[in-house]
């Protein structure tokens, strides 16, 4: 039976589930739960900066722009499925690790055999694939190379570069230049902005801070299988330090574009995100604590710096995009900022 329910709360949050649960679920449901579905708010929000900005270039294909968002939200989908394959396989996942309470883990739980499991993965990668196969055919050899970046990010991802402290670097490329850059590249016809790329590392910088706010939260667990995340190569006080650096480097980016004419001041609107930053800048200041703090503040224990990371990033990203919105109207009616 359709549970369209399960599906709003499967994006809006990562729900625990019981087995029992579990068999009662759509096949919908069950993929969204899986794929952690939650979290591609982040990549819908870059493919729509993309969008955006090949849409103010005076370029834009709305054909490429919705499968340009399906394909890179179902590349997102294979990499956190092949990532808890991966973790699977490897034992990571055992003994009650950290991925393993803060949501369902398929394989890990026994909710998915593995061939199901592998029939999800499958047919995700295959629709990513089939989409960017298409787009390479339509726009020419600038797209192969940027599917062909896609795959290798989503292929070596969980293996070997986060275990080799590469993982968070590879989130500036993927969700930055890769995402963004390559929607407003294939979007535009194969137009290309170095500014583009620039103004993409703001919106890059935000998933970031969210992977770092996981891997610190999880820091001591990867520490001791081995698992040489950014976080554990630096450590926590560290970690925790460079995610306050990296917000504050997004209003520092902003502004360097709004004063060199390249946005018009309508982006400034994400300024309104600031008492959130001051917010999650405090969690972030303090150690991590060791046990669930009370109160609100302890809400999906044991995620807890990556869960105030997001609630910034959401701000954040959803005031960034409010910004462009407002900055594309008025260029396209002939309002252009130029103060350098």
């Amino acid at each position: 039976m359709v549970n369209t329910s399960m599906w709003v709360k499967a994006l809006r949050v990562i729900p625990q589930i019981t087995k029992g649960e579990w068999d009662k679920l759509d096949v919908i449901s069950r993929w969204l739960i899986a794929t952690r579905a939650a979290v591609f708010i982040m990549t819908a929000l870059a493919a729509a900066i993309g969008g955006l900005l090949a849409y103010r270039s005076g370029n834009f294909s709305w054909e490429f722009f919705i499968l340009c968002m399906i394909g890179i939200v179902m590349a997102h989908a294979s990499n956190n499925l092949l990532n808890d394959l991966v973790d699977h396989k490897k034992g990571i996942d055992k003994d009650n690790y950290y991925r393993s309470l803060y949501g369902p883990q398929p394989l890990e739980h026994g909710l998915l055999s593995m061939n199901s499991f592998m029939a999800y993965l499958l047919v995700t990668l295959g629709i990513a694939l089939v989409i960017g196969i298409y787009l390479v055919a339509v726009t020419g050899i600038g797209a192969f190379y940027l599917l062909g970046a896609g795959l290798f990010f989503l292929l070596f991802y969980t293996w070997p570069l986060k275990y080799f402290g590469l993982g968070e670097p590879s989130v500036i490329l993927v969700w930055g230049p890769l995402m963004v850059g390559g929607t407003y590249f294939v979007v535009s016809g194969g137009h290309w902005d170095n500014w583009v790329a620039i103004l993409s590392l703001v919106y890059a910088l935000g998933p970031t801070t969210v992977l770092f706010g996981k891997h610190t939260d999880k820091l001591p667990e990867d520490k001791a299988k081995g698992v040489r995340t950014l976080p554990v190569v630096i450590g926590q006080k560290a970690a925790r330090y460079s995610t306050i650096v990296f917000w504050v480097l997004q209003y520092v980016f902003i502004l360097a574009l709004v004063l060199t004419g390249h946005l018009g001041p309508a982006i400034l609107i994400v300024f309104f995100a600031l008492p959130k930053l001051i917010w999650a800048s405090k969690v972030f200041l303090k150690p991590r604590p060791l046990a669930k703090p009370e109160g609100a503040s302890g809400d999906g224990w044991p995620l807890y710096l990556v869960s105030h990371a997001f609630i910034y990033n959401r701000v954040f990203g959803m005031l960034f995009l409010l910004g462009l919105i407002v900055d594309v109207v008025l260029y396209k009616l002939g309002f252009v900022w130029n103060i350098l």
